[in-house]
């Protein structure tokens, strides 16, 4: 039997990683773990008790007594933050860009990442996010680095707005995906970057099942001659 493997999808916002994860798993048989949800449902909570971003303290604090859970359904995916349905609030367009300033807290991203490893420490599992080849499994046997023109994420993002029945407007929703790029590449404590040994797969012209092929393909080749 083939040992199930750390699979680390990193890119900026909209390239389709949570997409993408879902589905990978899912052919896979590997738990998902939505790392990027997991700094949402810590933005969302601060917002909602009113925390400073720029209050490291209070983070850390707000850090430590959060559980973060995924509750997998027959065709979907919940989050639950301390025991509240969050899948839904976390993804406003607001609290994703209150996320990149969460996200650059150092004390943030230390009790993520803890809680990331401690999920996926045993294998068998995919985490997308922004530094999960480089930072949270540096030494995952697969990596994928999924890539996209603003243009196209922008767009994308709209119409999943659209689709929810949100009032949006496209050019401002591609303007915040490339405030959302400049604040995830240019923060101090982890940012995006592509990891060396990535396998680079750029989505702009490719269909969702097109991609989702070729993750698989790799990652079944690297199950079979894994030594």
């Amino acid at each position: 039997m083939n040992k199930k493997l750390i699979v680390a999808i990193d890119g900026p916002s909209g390239a389709g990683k949570s997409t993408l994860s879902k589905a990978l798993a899912s052919q896979l048989g590997y738990l998902n773990i939505d790392t990027g949800a997991m700094y949402r449902s810590v933005a969302l909570v601060a917002h909602q008790r009113n925390i400073d971003l720029q209050d490291s303290p209070a983070l850390k604090s707000l850090c430590a007594d959060l559980s973060i859970e995924f509750i997998q359904e027959a065709d979907s995916e919940r989050v639950f933050a301390n025991g509240m349905d969050v899948t839904s609030a976390i993804r406003s367009p607001q609290i994703s860009l209150l996320t990149s300033q969460v996200a650059a807290c150092k004390e943030v991203r230390d009790a993520m990442v803890k809680m990331q490893r401690q999920m996926g420490e045993r294998g068998g599992v995919v985490l997308e996010g922004r530094d999960i080849g480089t930072v949270v499994f540096p030494d995952a046997e697969v990596k994928f680095f999924l890539s996209a023109t603003a243009e196209e994420r922008g767009k994308r993002r709209y119409e999943e707005l659209r689709a929810k029945g949100m009032a949006v407007n496209l050019q401002q929703t591609i303007n915040e995906v490339v405030a959302r790029d400049a604040a995830d590449s240019e923060r101090t404590h982890a940012p995006l970057v592509q990891a060396g040994d990535a396998v680079v797969i750029d989505s702009t012209k490719l269909t969702i099942d097109e991609v989702l092929k070729k993750m698989l393909d790799v990652v079944k080749f690297r199950e079979k001659n894994r030594a």
